[in-house]
């Protein structure tokens, strides 16, 4: 994991009411001007100083801290300006804006337990938070800070069914890990398998080009076939162009996508699903390295996770996908 994640920062709070340990949970819920991060975004203070997330930098993080503990000692929340507007005139913003932070000491360790419950089962999570209180939301849509409390919505882990063999795969496999998705691999190649389960990252052996093995996907799923050749896609592609999901990849030329869908149609897949298959992906043009090619691919997986994960948070509308139906 390259940085720290809203879920995780849940499941720091999470931990530290299991070890009996109190903690403040700091939510960004105003911006004038620019801002290094987005409503929403949070830090989690524990009362023996223990913490985790951030708002800048580094230029704020050690004033939250003070703030938070104080907040716990106080037994009593509020919100406090950083930056243009702050009574603290000697903590600045690089961006120059401000920030405003709310402070919520003591958030109900039930409320962060379904939170996690629905994010381990693939299904969004929505807390209503206040000065005094972190509670379950009814709404299932983000709502903005009214003067009293914001409802955050936090998205299921980005999840993605990587088929392929040998450095391709494992390359974008292990970055992608890094980053923090969700990785399942997929191969033929016992090396590869082998390799990744040393890594910690989850892997399938396929045994038969002609039978998918069961796969659980979501709609925060995306599926990638990285096979260099037709024998591997051939029977396993089609199946997976019917798994959910919010992406659906494969690597190849031009001119190769062409036969590849050239061929789906003449296996009988639903042309809404072919629609849905992208081929020529990445971000980044013409790569010849597998390192490359995995960070052009993953690029792109994560902005439209990303833009997806915008859309629902706002709309609170229940996912559905191109290639559910």
């Amino acid at each position: 994991m390259v940085a720290t994640t809203p879920v995780e920062i849940l499941r720091f709070l999470a931990a530290r009411s299991a070890e009996g340990v109190e903690c403040t949970v700091v939510t960004l819920v105003g911006i004038e001007g620019g801002s290094s991060r987005a409503i929403g975004a949070q830090m989690a203070v524990a009362t023996d100083g223990r913490r985790i997330g951030s708002f800048s930098g580094g230029c704020i993080e050690e004033a939250v801290a003070t703030e938070a503990l104080e907040t716990l000692e106080e037994g009593w929340g509020r919100v406090v300006r950083y930056g243009i507007g702050s009574p603290y005139i000697d903590i600045r913003l690089p961006c120059g804006g401000g920030i405003d932070l709310l402070f919520t000491p003591k958030p109900d360790s039930q409320a962060i337990a379904s939170a996690l419950a629905a994010l381990d089962a693939r299904t969004p999570a929505a807390l209503l938070i206040g000065c005094d209180t972190v509670a379950e939301s009814q709404d299932s849509a983000a709502s903005a800070w009214n003067g009293t409390a914001l409802t955050l919505v936090y998205q299921p882990a980005l999840q993605v069914h990587a088929f392929g063999q040998g450095e391709d795969l494992s390359a974008f496999a292990r970055l992608a890990a890094a980053f923090g998705a969700q990785v399942h691999a997929l191969t033929p190649d016992q090396p590869t398998c082998t390799l990744l389960e040393q890594y910690g990252i989850s892997c399938t052996h396929l045994s038969t080009r002609n039978a998918l093995p069961v796969i659980a996907s979501d709609p925060w799923s995306a599926v990638l076939f990285l096979f260099h050749g037709r024998d591997w896609e051939e029977h396993l592609l089609p199946q997976a162009l019917g798994l959910p999901g919010f992406y659906h990849g494969a690597i190849g030329s031009r001119r190769t996508h062409t036969a590849r869908l050239a061929a789906l149609e003449a296996a009988g897949v639903p042309l809404a699903r072919i629609k849905a298959l992208r081929g020529h992906i990445g971000l980044i043009p013409a790569t010849r390295d597998p390192a490359t090619l995995a960070l052009s691919i993953l690029g792109e997986i994560v902005a439209d996770y990303n833009a997806l994960a915008h859309w629902t948070y706002w709309t609170g509308e229940a996912l559905t996908t191109k290639n559910s139906a």
